[in-house]
């Protein structure tokens, strides 16, 4: 049996980490610039030390050897990685649709497991405790992107295609950069 628990603020680093992890498998950004983690960092921090905030983190740390327990964060020395997996997702406040009154939806930030302990059930697992902290709110719909090696994952725990044509802006800093 995977064990999850919920991440705490001394997890904050670990989660930086393999979200670059999925970034960096995904394409996303340039080798060697890592200019975003620091606010990462900070914005986790806050985040995770609201109990009953919008955002929430679970993770599966790293066994410590053959047999042994997971190392509490609170112990565990600071260095080397001691994750082997997270998912991070926010419940955000969007305008209401007549399949979603509420207009409250989870989006899922990241689901990430380090190379060494892939395909142990690590994403399930995770998925399905941040899954259920959704249902807890009352959250009925859940989005994600999905890379290849996850999508059949998410597709098999009732994810679909979405018919939304989503585009994508990332907005220059110097506004005559954007095309009116």
């Amino acid at each position: 049996m995977v064990e999850v628990r919920r991440a705490v603020v001394d997890d904050a680093a670990e989660l930086v980490r393999l979200r670059g992890l999925m970034l960096r498998a995904m394409g996303i950004g340039e080798p060697g610039v890592d200019d975003w983690q620091p606010v990462a960092l900070r914005s986790l921090r806050d985040r995770l030390a609201e109990p009953d905030g919008s955002l929430a983190a679970f993770v599966v740390d790293q066994p410590a050897g053959p047999g042994d327990r997971p190392v509490d964060p609170a112990d565990a020395p600071a260095g080397p990685p001691r994750l082997a997996a997270c998912v991070v997702g926010v419940v955000e406040r969007r305008l209401g649709t007549p399949d979603n009154p509420s207009g409250e939806i989870g989006y899922v930030f990241n689901v990430s497991t380090d190379p060494g302990y892939r395909r142990r059930g690590y994403s399930r697992a995770l998925m399905a405790a941040l899954l259920g902290w959704y249902r807890e709110r009352g959250i009925v719909v859940v989005d994600l992107v999905a890379t290849a090696d996850g999508e059949p994952l998410y597709r098999s725990m009732g994810f679909e295609a979405s018919a939304l044509p989503l585009m994508h802006l990332t907005l220059a800093a110097d506004p005559a950069g954007v095309r009116s």
